[in-house]
């Protein structure tokens, strides 16, 4: 029998599977892996914003997924070029700077800060990861990250997971972290992931970090198997603003430190499988629900078509100013997602499609119906609100996550960088 757990809390996250126990959030990483998050004066609050997690096993494997935009950020880049995927054993993350359109001098800061991380782990430099987040076009304080490489990497314990996560974070309001037991059919394994991620986010990955750690062990294809799969069904279904990353980066690594043994295509796979997708689901939901300035979320859920028609409808109502004012605004004006997928889908034919508003049925191929008016305003007024679009067809489906439009997410980003 599934169980809802808090990190579980919305009525659209995937049900904990009755193989996984949520634990405390002070229990710790995963066995073999050390975290830590020190302040070295990037971020002017004074607030961590230098972070090291690392597997201390050799037989340590992993799986990266990162950006897709056109304008990748400079650790994105030496990432890719420098990094094993399959062998990495710590990440090096810094808020406060993303270094990103930085050019040839933001590359050498990276190398650099990945080198420094490296001697200081004890590994090879192909083994770390980067991350960064914050503002664009500011050049990384590299002084103030060498120093903090080496305090961090003095500091890192099982235990530091907390103070990782605070020091990826940047406009979160809430901390995205959960640390779980699974039971496999091979034996008791832990599965832990730290989040952050609140605006500039976007349907086609998701504006994030992301660091997940287990210390099952996983063959490098099996590792990055199912964290594809479970990206496609987690962060790459949400949005807040519709706003595409240069810094985006999801890492999995497993130490293998339990003793487990995560075969391919067995029971173990699919119960790991199992709750690793039910662990990121949660996660993109709570930053949806973070999203700056957030108040309401929305499910948009589009049924029929085609792929791309059924992809390009979603996007649409989810990315929409006037629907994700109305939804900030608890007003029950259903034109306006009529509107989005008409934008998409153009043609000169009337679109044939139904609207559904928290079971509330409001139009049907494409023209108005009767409805409940009281009932529907209040549905809008709840936290979460879904949209079901039926268009001509069959065969295809598709949902997006996405949160309100409203005066906090202005103030956030006009104040951003002043």
């Amino acid at each position: 029998m599934s169980t809802t757990l808090p990190c579980f809390r919305s009525r659209w996250t995937t049900p904990a599977p009755a193989h996984v126990r949520e634990l405390a959030a002070d229990a710790g990483l995963p066995a073999g892996f050390r975290a830590a998050g020190v302040a070295c004066g990037i971020k002017p609050t004074g607030n961590p914003d230098v972070g090291i997690v690392v597997c201390d096993t050799d037989q340590c494997t992993s799986a990266v997924r990162y950006t897709v935009t056109g304008t990748p950020a400079a650790p994105v880049l030496v990432s890719r070029e420098r990094c094993t995927p399959h062998t990495l054993r710590a990440a090096l993350a810094n808020s406060g700077c993303a270094n990103a359109a930085t050019g040839a001098r933001g590359m050498e800061d990276a190398a650099l800060t990945q080198a420094a991380a490296a001697v200081a782990l004890g590994i090879a430099p192909a083994q770390v990861v980067l991350g960064s987040t914050g503002a664009i076009s500011w050049y990384l304080p590299v002084e103030r990250m060498l120093q903090g490489i080496d305090a961090a990497a003095a500091e890192l314990s099982r235990e530091g997971d907390r103070d990782f996560q605070r020091a990826i974070e940047t406009t979160d309001a809430v901390e995205k972290r959960a640390n779980l037991e699974l039971e496999l059919p091979s034996g008791r394994v832990r599965l832990s992931a730290q989040c952050k991620g609140a605006g500039m986010i976007s349907p086609r990955f998701a504006t994030m970090l992301c660091f997940i750690e287990t210390d099952a062990a996983l063959e490098p294809a099996t590792a990055d198997l199912l964290l594809g799969v479970c990206v496609k069904r987690s962060f790459e279904r949400c949005s807040v603003d519709g706003q595409l990353s240069t810094n985006d980066t999801v890492v999995l690594m497993c130490s293998g430190a339990s003793g487990v043994r995560v075969a391919p295509e067995s029971e173990d796979e699919l119960r790991f499988g199992e709750a690793l997708d039910a662990l990121l689901r949660a996660l993109a939901i709570m930053m949806v629900a973070d999203g700056e300035g957030a108040g309401r979320i929305a499910r948009a859920v589009v049924r029929g078509g085609d792929a791309h028609g059924v992809e390009a409808a979603a996007r649409a109502v989810a990315n929409s100013p006037l629907v994700k004012t109305a939804l900030h605004g608890a007003d029950s004006n259903w034109g306006r997602l009529i509107q989005a997928v008409g934008a998409a889908l153009p043609g000169t034919a009337p679109l044939p499609v139904d609207l559904a508003i928290d079971g509330i049925a409001v139009c049907s191929a494409g023209a108005a119906v009767d409805f409940d008016q009281e009932a529907l305003a209040r549905a809008v007024q709840g936290d979460e609100l879904e949209y079901e679009i039926t268009l001509p067809g069959d065969g295809a489906e598709t949902e997006l996550f996405f949160s309100d439009l409203g005066h906090e997410y202005v103030r956030i980003n006009a104040e951003y960088t002043t």
